[in-house]
């Protein structure tokens, strides 16, 4: 093209150089024809005038071969890169003939390869027929389930769950709805980090330990319990999905944990059941004991002497009568009356030792700065078949504390973890060499609440013993020169059927409904800038405001918004709320989104809405079509609400302005007409969410071919076109 344009700006001097010499000859031959001749001003102004006309001549011919020569086939270009993108789109009419033979050339080729789609996309049809079954008797079955589920990746993104899991997880305390759950969310919003992580370890160190075959050392779930926002106390079980792709040090046979899945049972009355008979027993125990023993000692008496007087043996037969009579009262009052003092008792679990020392060895000696060198552990006799009934997240922490505290304060440089058999409790030593505590010391370690990592827990080494109805004290054998701190847990029994581990199909036979596939998001370790765009969660969502100038007092009228995980729009995950802006609407605004103010009656404010729309977006990228101008609303809110929306953000006119520079529109409607997506509910926030949350979609593939792939890529990119320096 460049070549083009250097040649027509060749024609055009030559065509001036031709102008003026011949000019300058009819001026000559004028002058010798008449003998006077034209004066020197007549003649500078008729070659000004024809100089003047072989310039227009050049800007017209310079601008005509721009735009059929340069300007239209950098369109085509977009045009062609958006239909081989996106099936149904051809391209349009051009001036010039030899791009009109190009562009009827190009939509044969584009017609072909739709042909050919459409045969690939008739055949995946028929694929997933059997598929859809399947997919229908699960959506069934989980709709049937009395138990919570949900399945996540190994990042704790949520890949499934029912309709029970929603309604018990997305409670908040106040019992509203706060949105907690749903597709590519993370688990962490609802479940401890801490908890989900030390079941997960527990899960590899089993997989670890399974891997040379043995079966009985596979633990096909781990349990824990903790309590909702809502305050119910729930069972987690905990059993791990297998597949080929994934870290390579949890293995189990060629195949590795790619995710989990929790089964939620809600154990809240079954708790308050064994607190109230534990009330019931101690009530019974301390108030018979009384009457009991004087019911024995006049019992023996009588025994003793049959043959005392009368009067003797009424009296204690009175006392009998009496103590008795009082042993009912106590029986009825018992069984009547609650105690809140008693501590209400805590659900354990069953696990191997062997698993529970490993995870302890290894977190024991993880290292905690690049100035203190890790502390060295060793393990020595191990009872391989014992297992425990204990609280293992809490029993863990508190060997952790004991063997940091050895360290800082006592300059231990190595600790032994021993596990063994003694009748029918199990012996947990944790010991050292070399360094000796006083008693007072000691006791004052397992006494005062537990400071781990800068983290501070109200509970004592000696209050997570207790739990685990189990003792612990500090011994020294002055002979061995060896110290321990000593544990007596209840041993447990082995479970007979351990649950088996559900392994995803392989490549290419996963049914698309389980989206095993993205469970290689845990392979990912790079921070979120460096994630690729495919592989993140979005938040498309939209606002109607009650006008366009946030700073003056105008405010937000209704919030819309939905996501898309796994490159799919969730049109089922969505929120939609009106608000009632406490103030009056302009008929300009009413016009163009259609809600008026009886509409707007009795909806909630801003400040209820938005904390809760801040949840429903919470751990995803934000997407929005102009979205300065939404954000700054936001923003406006932050001092009234104290939160702030500081998640990635990215911006489809922005992203439209990188992949079409030469399109003088970015409009929504535009765009969405460029890509082929239908527009359908505009001017509603949630329509126009959804119609954003498409032409992201159609935009994904685009951006990758331009090489901008990386949620970084497309941040810088989108930063330096001009629209990025509009302010509102």
């Amino acid at each position: 093209m460049r070549k083009l344009l250097l040649a027509a700006a060749a024609i055009a001097l030559f065509l001036l150089a031709v102008v003026v010499a011949t000019a300058l000859l009819m001026l000559a031959s004028e002058a010798d024809a008449s003998g006077s001749g034209r004066t020197a001003e007549e003649r500078i102004v008729v070659l000004l005038v024809l100089l003047l006309v072989a310039c227009a001549i050049s800007f017209w011919v310079t601008y005509r071969l721009h735009e059929l020569y340069v300007s239209a086939p950098l369109r085509m270009a977009e045009e062609l890169a958006a239909a081989v993108a996106h099936s149904g789109l051809r391209l349009g009419e051009y001036a010039a003939s030899e791009l009109q033979v190009l562009g009827k050339v190009g939509n044969q080729l584009l017609s072909l390869r739709e042909a050919h789609e459409k045969d690939v996309a008739e055949r995946v049809r028929e694929a997933r027929a059997s598929l859809e079954e399947e997919r229908s008797r699960l959506a069934a079955l989980m709709a049937d389930l009395s138990q919570s589920v949900v399945v996540c990746n190994l990042d704790g993104r949520v890949l499934l769950y029912n309709q029970r899991a929603k309604q018990e997880l997305s409670t908040a305390a106040d019992g509203s709805n706060a949105e907690l759950l749903g597709l590519g969310r993370s688990i962490y919003t609802v479940f401890d980090r801490a908890l989900i992580g030390h079941a997960l370890e527990r899960l590899q160190q089993a997989s670890r330990d399974g891997s040379d075959g043995d079966s009985k050392k596979l633990v096909g779930s781990a349990q824990f319990v903790t309590a909702t926002r809502s305050g119910r106390l729930l069972r987690a079980h905990m059993s791990p999905v297998l597949g080929e792709d994934g870290p390579h040090h949890a293995r189990v046979g060629g195949l590795s944990i790619t995710g989990f899945v929790l089964v939620l049972e809600d154990v809240t009355s079954t708790n308050e059941r064994h607190a109230r008979r534990d009330v019931l027993i101690q009530s019974l125990v301390e108030g018979g004991r009384g009457p009991l023993g004087s019911i024995r000692a006049a019992g023996e008496m009588l025994s003793d002497f049959p043959d005392m007087p009368s009067q003797q043996r009424d009296r204690f037969l009175r006392v009998i009568r009496d103590e008795a009579g009082v042993l009912t009262a106590q029986f009825e009052k018992t069984a009547s009356a609650f105690s809140n003092d008693l501590r209400e008792r805590w659900l354990l679990e069953e696990i191997l030792g062997a698993e529970l020392l490993a995870v302890a060895a290894r977190r024991i000696g993880e290292r905690r700065s690049s100035e203190r060198r890790a502390l060295a552990v060793k393990t020595e006799n191990v009872d391989e078949e014992l297992w425990l009934r204990v609280d293992s997240f809490g029993l863990l922490q508190a060997l952790h504390y004991l063997a940091l505290r050895l360290q800082d304060e006592y300059e231990v440089r190595e600790v032994r973890l021993s596990l063994t058999r003694s009748g029918q409790l199990a012996q947990f030593d944790l010991s050292w060499l070399g360094t000796f505590m006083n008693n007072e010391t000691a006791m004052s370690w397992l006494q005062d609440p537990m400071t781990t990592g800068g983290e501070a827990s109200p509970l004592s080494v000696t209050d997570v013993i207790e739990r685990c109805n189990g003792d612990i004290w500090f011994q020294r054998e002055r002979v061995s020169h060896r110290a321990f701190f000593r544990t007596m847990l209840p041993a447990a029994e082995a479970p007979k059927d351990l649950p088996r581990a559900i392994v995803a199909a392989p490549e290419g036979e996963r049914p698309e409904f389980y989206d095993f596939d993205i469970f290689l998001w845990s392979a990912v370790s790079h921070e979120l800038d460096d994630r690729l765009l495919t592989e993140l969660s979005y938040t498309i969502f939209d606002t109607e405001t009650t006008g366009l100038q946030p700073s003056e007092g105008d405010e937000i009228i209704q919030i819309g918004a939905t996501r898309i995980v796994n490159r799919r729009l969730l049109r089922q995950e969505c929120f939609d709320q009106l608000v009632d802006p406490r103030r009056s609407l302009s008929p300009q605004s009413v016009a163009i989104h259609g809600i008026t103010p009886e509409l707007l009656v009795g909806q909630p404010y801003i400040d209820a809405v938005l904390p809760k729309f801040h949840a429903f977006c919470a751990d995803t990228v934000l997407v929005g079509h102009n979205a300065a101008f939404d954000m700054r609303f936001l923003q406006m809110k932050e001092k009234q609400t104290g939160l702030r929306f500081e998640q990635a953000l990215l911006d489809t006119l922005l992203l439209s302005a990188v992949l079409h520079p030469n399109q003088t529109t970015h409009r929504l409607e535009a765009i969405a007409e460029r890509l082929g997506v239908s527009v359908f509910g505009r001017h509603t926030a949630l329509g126009d969410a959804i119609v954003t949350g498409e032409v992201f979609l159609k935009m994904l593939p685009l951006l990758a071919e331009m090489g901008i792939k990386t949620l970084r890529q497309a941040r810088e990119a989108s930063q330096r076109t001009y629209h990025a320096r509009l302010k509102y």
